[in-house]
């Protein structure tokens, strides 16, 4: 995967999640698209909470995956409606996406 830029994806599960662990309550997942299964996709799961991870915690979780930013690369951020299954509401979903590398030497 040198040198190739991929593209990694930051949302807010409002219902928790169980994938790669269950979390009780909303909160915000970062995982990297790549080919392949979407379990095998690198994910980062930020704890029980609805507030958006800083810059910061973004680069720091993307690091940990073997990741970084790909040069001059910006997070782009949309909304959307969530889908009218769930047991609340309809909610805003906010959604964020960015080009991504991995890092020389990194867990990519």
């Amino acid at each position: 995967m040198s040198g190739q830029a991929l593209r990694a994806q930051l949302s807010l599960r409002c219902c928790g999640t169980t994938v790669p662990v269950r979390t009780a309550g909303p909160c915000w997942q970062l995982y990297i698209v790549i080919t392949g299964l979407v379990s095998e996709w690198p994910v980062f799961t930020w704890p029980t909470s609805s507030r958006v991870p800083s810059r910061e915690e973004r680069s720091a979780a993307l690091a940990s995956l073997g990741f970084a930013l790909a040069d001059g690369a910006e997070w782009e951020w949309s909304e959307d409606t969530g889908p009218g299954y769930h047991p609340h509401p309809v909610r805003v979903a906010l959604m964020a996406a960015a080009k991504v590398q991995p890092v020389l030497g990194g867990a990519a």
